[in-house]
């Protein structure tokens, strides 16, 4: 209690606070259980870097909190010498609150140390970002960015030279430089102006741009398809007041897509996101706008992009005039196939190709990759696994990457860019709605045959929050009780077999026990004799433990009942825990 008030009343009488931080602090005066809540803990790492409400405190995103990371960054940079700060960072902003000032204020702490600083001109997507520090060859990477999350927060993520998320081993070090980082106002940051006059820092965007264009063209399939039927597809798009309206506008006029109609309310970047309650695509309330101007236009495909552009969401029409959202699982089996089914039509299929998932995402995506002959591997949550082995693969030559996704929307398909990449979703999802489109078949019935050819899968995803101190205590507690009392039936289907990725065994009810190879990590899966599973995993960067639910039946009707009561059951076990 003590170190909280301490820390608090240190933060309110530091003289170099800003006004409105200062402002906050005043305000909260008496009321402890506020005052913990911002500094009970610092802000720390997760499976996507770092994340939370804008605000004064440890434990809010602010510009104390950006230069303690960004020192950290500088730090380790340093630790690898000379080389490492020659070739330097590339730095990126999404549209959000302070994006573009947390960015400076990265360039200028990492600049003051001799550090050579890469900082784009405007906001630009997250895997425009990825793709700079490969085409710069740069040393790391960092974007300002919450993602989907409300407009109340903001946050950080540190990439490294390969253009993925940092991996664990430099991630540790440079925690364990940032956790050295007592005080943040010890920090000092450099001078804008003499960063730039001293070609330490140097504004980027038309050249990377045009290069990051360029690679997207390379993606396509089936050219002479989009030529002659470029035209009949009717497109509307909205960046959601964020980062992605130049690159994908662009992309699609590159690939051929002319009768492509931005939402005009959702177009201009506002850190407000005034028009959404959440900028999130997987929503449906995201898409509203887009719906009753896909209805005006009579578009064929409806796409949205969040704040940051590295996650999508796509609506397509029914025979019925009506759009049906897609959810992660569906897109990704459908880019899959038609990725794969286009390269064996024209015998560029490898015979050591792999695609890659995550172990949350569905096995509708392995049934896709088998019937092709394609391995799908799993990794864990988070696209930085998925990012180390491309890096991996690529190295090693023994497989040749294909697709990889996961179920929260992030898909990549050129390894030009190691983080999921909406702009480059956008474009193939136009073009295979194109291909299907000039086969006289619409995509809605192109999923239904997969379904039927291999299954009817069905997935769901319930997130339950906890916030502060005590909702982290309530996490761990959950994941516990779990771990040490795990159910032996699930709506009366038994269990068969629990992967716990925190000990790396998959344990069977028969009492055999096998190792896991991926990381340790605190997720647990449940296994089910019928093939439906359970998988627990806390948030990496926000406070929720989140329960994902899988299921694969013959019919639609028994997938969606089985899915239902598996998801109920759990649920209802949770209440009696709380």
């Amino acid at each position: 209690m003590n170190n909280v008030l301490d820390l608090y009343g240190q933060w309110k009488d530091e003289p170099s606070l800003a006004v409105h931080l200062k402002q906050e602090l005043v305000e909260i005066d008496g009321n402890y259980h506020e005052i913990e809540d911002r500094f009970y803990q610092h802000l720390s790492f997760g499976t996507g870097g770092m994340r939370g409400l804008l605000g004064a405190g440890t434990n809010r995103m602010n510009i104390y909190t950006i230069r303690r990371i960004a020192e950290g960054l500088a730090l380790l940079i340093l630790a690898d010498g000379e080389e490492a700060m020659r070739r330097g960072v590339v730095i990126a902003y999404d549209t959000r609150h302070f994006s573009k000032e947390f960015a400076l204020e990265t360039a200028k702490t990492i600049g003051k140390h001799g550090i050579q600083v890469f900082l784009f001109k405007e906001s630009r997507p997250t895997p425009e970002l990825s793709f700079a520090i490969r085409h710069l060859q740069a040393y790391a990477g960092v974007v300002i960015t919450a993602s989907h999350n409300p407009a109340t927060y903001n946050g950080i993520k540190i990439y490294g030279e390969d253009g993925g998320q940092l991996p664990p081993i430099p991630s540790d070090k440079m925690t364990q430089f940032i956790e050295t980082l007592q005080n943040p106002f010890a920090i000092r940051t450099g001078d804008a102006a003499e960063l730039v006059a001293s070609g330490q820092l140097i504004y980027v965007s038309e050249e990377i741009d045009a290069a990051y264009e360029r690679c997207l063209l390379t993606l396509r399939e089936d050219i002479p398809m989009l030529t002659t039927h470029g035209q009949d597809v009717t497109i509307v798009f909205t960046p959601l007041h964020g980062a992605g309206l130049v690159p994908v506008t662009n992309g699609l006029r590159a690939f051929g897509f002319d009768n492509v109609t931005v939402v005009q309310e959702q177009a201009a970047p506002n850190s407000a996101f005034p028009t959404v309650l959440y900028p999130n695509p997987e929503e449906r309330s995201a898409f509203e706008l887009a719906i009753a101007l896909g209805h005006e236009t009579k578009a064929d495909l409806l796409l949205a992009t969040d704040p940051d552009a590295d996650r999508l969401g796509v609506a397509i029409r029914k025979q019925d005039g009506e759009y049906e959202l897609l959810n992660g699982n569906q897109l990704g089996a459908l880019l899959l196939h038609y990725i794969l089914m286009q390269k064996q039509k024209k015998g560029e299929l490898p015979t050591n190709g792999i695609a890659l998932k995550t172990i949350v995402t569905s096995e509708f995506g392995r049934a896709v990759a088998t019937k092709f002959g394609v391995q799908m591997l799993d990794t864990l949550t988070g696209f930085k696994f998925i990012s180390e082995k491309i890096e991996e693969f690529a190295t090693t030559k023994a497989y040749t990457f294909l697709f990889g996704y996961e179920e929260s929307y992030g898909f990549l398909i050129g390894d030009f860019a190691r983080d999921k990449d909406a702009v480059q979703t956008a474009l193939m999802t136009a073009e295979m709605v194109t291909y299907y489109h000039s086969k006289n078949h619409a995509i809605y019935e192109a999923l239904q045959d997969l379904y039927e050819e291999l299954g009817h899968f069905r997935e769901s995803l319930t997130s339950l929050t906890f916030e502060g101190k005590q909702g982290q205590q309530k996490i761990e507690q959950l994941m516990r009780t779990f771990r040490t009392h795990p159910p032996q039936s699930i709506a009366g289907i038994s269990v068969i077999a629990i992967e716990d990725y925190q000990l790396r065994t998959r344990r069977f009810s028969s009492g055999v026990v096998e190792p896991l190879t991926l990381p340790e990590a605190d997720v647990l899966k449940l296994l089910l004799e019928d093939d439906s599973w359970i998988c627990i995993r806390p948030s990496g960067t926000e406070p929720k433990c989140k329960f994902y639910f899988g299921v694969r039946k013959d019919d639609a009707a028994s997938a969606e009942a089985t899915l239902q009561m598996i998801e109920q059951d759990i649920m209802e076990s949770i209440q009696v825990l709380n």
